[in-house]
């Protein structure tokens, strides 16, 4: 018969999650894991196959964790001001969780953009592709805007959006105010 579970497995994903947040995959040891998981080793990988598959269910719990900031961002109808809004309310989520590591996925796309991980990367494109549609959809509310223009501000707002998550990790409050300001200052 198989031994009942000692733990319940989203509180321990998330504990993953949040020490891979801090510390990156590469720099996250198996022993890190287990204790900051308080399970053993042999209870990581009969739940998760190994650390990559803990990773990946870190990865979910954090889409998961930001989904409402997401569907706030959807459910939006104020154009640029919405992408404004969330780049502000991107940043307070870290604040709030007194995370101040960025992004996980941001972080991730970092670590993993030459490591050849196809699960990884795929989980990256998918994220960003529809981080940029949301972009597209809100800057396509302004019609003075051509789609060259439209085009070329989501890209320019994707790589914004990259460069707020590394700043919030090292960048105080007010520098990242001012940054956020004049990113706008460009849309």
């Amino acid at each position: 018969m198989a031994r009942k579970k000692q733990y319940i497995e989203a509180e321990v994903v998330e504990k993953a999650m949040q020490l891979f947040w801090k510390n990156g995959y590469e720099t996250t040891s198996m022993q890190m894991l287990e204790k900051e998981m308080g399970i053993n080793k042999f209870s990581i990988y009969a739940s998760f196959g190994n650390k990559h598959g803990l990773f990946l269910e870190s990865i979910k719990c954090y889409k998961n964790k930001t989904r409402s900031l997401f569907e706030d961002f959807r459910n939006a109808k104020n154009g640029v001001q919405d992408i404004k809004q969330f780049f502000y309310d991107s940043v307070a989520i870290n604040r709030e969780t007194g995370n101040q590591n960025g992004c996980l996925v941001t972080n991730t796309y970092n670590e993993f953009a030459e490591s050849g991980d196809q699960i990884i990367a795929e989980q990256m494109i998918i994220f960003m592709d529809n981080l940029k549609q949301l972009f597209l959809e809100k800057l396509r509310m302004d019609p003075t805007k051509d789609e060259a223009t439209i085009l070329k501000q989501a890209n320019y707002l994707l790589l914004a959006k990259h460069g707020l998550a590394a700043a919030s990790r090292v960048n105080n409050q007010k520098e990242i105010e001012d940054y956020i300001e004049m990113t706008f200052k460009n849309i």
